[in-house]
């Protein structure tokens, strides 16, 4: 399936919602929260986190309005359920509210993850699938946890939508318009599709940053090492500071995309080391040419498309 832009279209304005139903109080969620505040879109936040010290925090910090002690009790009383929490924990976060969920209800992920994100929820919502839309917000920051929440973290996002077939038309038209309401772009792409570009585009660079700090971090005079790193370092590796735990599951879940993008790395990298081997300096320039007129192209297209 193709990348669709989804435009605004002929309905209605997009209605604050009466309950958001927050399960997952940390950066992604607590974002969502804040934004949905100030556009002015949710009258009232209930929240729920593992830890109950993140969902008191969060209350502290207004991201929620009222603690809840369950993701059930979260979801109670909802009418747009966010689900930000690790993908490995789709399932059992839907299956604990399953049997409050109604078509009425509105449910989203913020996953970096889709096939494996709507098999949990098959699995999990059955009958109640149509309430699911898959989203998957482009955005972040290298630090997590609550306190770092932005109202402004997801404008100016992509924002890629990955509905089942059983997916309610009216609820996708309303995730449509609610990102856009909150600043985002909005894509329409099949799981798999997303998948396969992710693992691209964000999977593998965050596999290689950490292994970057890895291999550097392996050899003996590390520090000293570290002590000489200047800016082209400091921007190779900046994703390598991600949240362990977050990109531990992503992987994993999307482990036989990541593979099979690492094995185009892999090729890739052993041309340019197989060029230096040999001393051939002007296959290597041509190759280094070509990759940095990509690289700038791609930095120019994507100055346009936020202006």
């Amino acid at each position: 399936m193709p990348v669709q832009e989804l435009q605004p279209g002929s309905q209605p304005p997009l209605q604050p919602f009466e309950q958001l139903g927050l399960i997952g109080c940390g950066l992604m969620g607590g974002s969502f929260a804040l934004a949905l505040k100030k556009a002015g879109l949710v009258k009232r936040v209930v929240g729920y986190s593992k830890s109950p010290s993140t969902t008191e925090r969060a209350r502290q910090m207004g991201v929620i309005d009222v603690e809840a002690p369950s993701a059930l009790l979260a979801a109670a009383g909802a009418d747009l359920v966010l689900l930000a929490v690790p993908v490995a924990a789709t399932e059992a976060t839907l299956k604990s509210i399953k049997h409050l969920v109604t078509p009425n209800m509105m449910i989203m992920d913020v996953g970096s993850t889709k096939a494996d994100v709507i098999q949990a929820a098959r699995t999990a919502l059955r009958d109640q699938l149509g309430s699911f839309v898959p989203a998957h917000p482009i955005a972040g920051k290298e630090v997590a946890g609550v306190e770092h929440a932005d109202a402004n973290l997801y404008r100016g996002a992509q924002v890629v939508l990955t509905p089942t077939e059983r997916t309610l038309t009216a609820h996708l038209a309303k995730a449509r318009a609610l990102w856009q309401a909150l600043g985002c772009e909005v894509k329409a792409m099949s799981p798999e599709a997303h998948d396969s570009a992710l693992a691209t585009v964000s999977h593998l660079p965050h596999l290689l940053a950490f292994a970057m700090m890895q291999s550097v971090l392996g050899q003996p005079d590390a520090d000293e090492v570290l002590s000489l790193a200047g800016p082209g370092f400091r921007d190779f590796t900046r994703i390598g500071a991600g949240d362990p735990q977050l990109w531990r599951d992503v992987l994993l879940a999307n482990h036989e995309q990541v593979l099979a993008q690492s094995r185009h790395f892999r090729q890739a990298l052993e041309q340019l080391e197989a060029m230096i081997r040999a001393g051939d300096g002007q296959g290597l320039q041509d190759r280094l040419t070509l990759a940095s007129a990509a690289r700038s192209q791609w930095r120019m297209g994507a100055r346009r498309h936020q202006a």
